[in-house]
């Protein structure tokens, strides 16, 4: 396996694992109106510290790993697996924007938009790490 594929994996599962708890553990504080915004602010900066933490320690880790492979320039595949990932994570994340700023401002408020904007941004991160992994698991060529 590659080492931009190795890292695209590390992002795509340490996103869903911290993003998947942060969601576990405050979209039912929101619903119930338990929480208080200091503890969804904690809440959600731990989760981001100990996610960038692992990515930061995993990619060390990968990239003395790998060697030499780690420092090496994108060649033209990787760019364009790059780009098609992010094309597609452009338009996730601009239908989910015009969901959030446009339709349910007149239905929600608060955490709830904060939590569905934060969801779109994390939707669109994963669709883009997700497309990458497919697209290098499947030797695509552009």
């Amino acid at each position: 396996m590659a080492f931009k594929e190795k890292i695209a994996w590390l992002s795509l599962v340490a996103m869903v694992v911290a993003y998947g708890i942060y969601f576990a553990l405050a979209v039912p504080l929101v619903r119930r109106g338990d929480a208080t915004t200091l503890q969804l602010i904690l809440l959600l900066g731990g989760v981001l510290v100990v996610q960038a933490l692992v990515v930061i320690v995993a990619s060390i880790a990968l990239a003395v790993q790998s060697g030499r492979e780690a420092n090496a320039p994108a060649d033209e595949r990787d760019r364009a697996i790059a780009r098609r990932g992010a094309a597609a994570a452009y338009y996730v994340l601009m239908v989910g924007m015009v969901v959030v700023g446009c339709v349910m401002p007149f239905n929600n408020k608060g955490w709830v938009l904060i939590n569905a904007a934060l969801l779109m941004l994390v939707t669109a991160e994963i669709t883009r790490y997700g497309l990458i992994v497919a697209s290098y698991r499947r030797g695509w060529h552009g």
